[in-house]
């Protein structure tokens, strides 16, 4: 609890998610780049069940030959998402996403997946409420 003070959107260092995949996704606060572009609504916030996203990591792996790890499927699945919004309406769009690192070292992971092992936990406002509770008071209009 002792460290450079970034702004940033953030849960608190008091929250403690669930035991999941998520890997990097784990950290409790937004990089202040991001916070930045998503206060100016140069882009959105989007959330997706982990059994959903290696649904979407393995999709990826069959198609482009790339086990992606598990931080970088949240944002295959919303890109596939996009696509098939986009086919449904018509829509043309560019649709970037960022793919970092491989799944090699979650084969555990792709393992419950597989295995039907894997939960999915959303967390209730009460356990977010814990993070969000232990923040500092913040100035009107950050």
């Amino acid at each position: 609890m002792i460290c450079p003070l970034a702004k940033m959107y953030t849960l608190g260092a008091g929250f403690i998610p669930s035991p999941n995949h998520a890997g990097g996704l784990r950290f409790h606060g937004m990089s202040p780049v991001l916070s930045q572009l998503y206060h100016d609504g140069y882009m959105e916030a989007t959330s997706a069940e982990q059994t959903a996203v290696f649904e979407a990591a393995e999709f990826f792996a069959r198609t482009e030959g790339i086990l992606p790890a598990p931080e970088s499927s949240h944002a295959i699945k919303v890109a596939i998402d996009e696509a098939k919004r986009c086919r449904e309406t018509g829509e043309a769009k560019n649709i970037v996403f960022g793919l970092t690192g491989t799944g090699y070292f979650d084969l555990v992971a792709y393992e419950q997946y597989n295995n039907g092992t894997m939960t999915d936990h959303i967390p209730t406002d009460e356990e977010l409420a814990v993070g969000l509770n232990a923040l500092p008071p913040q100035p009107a209009g950050l």
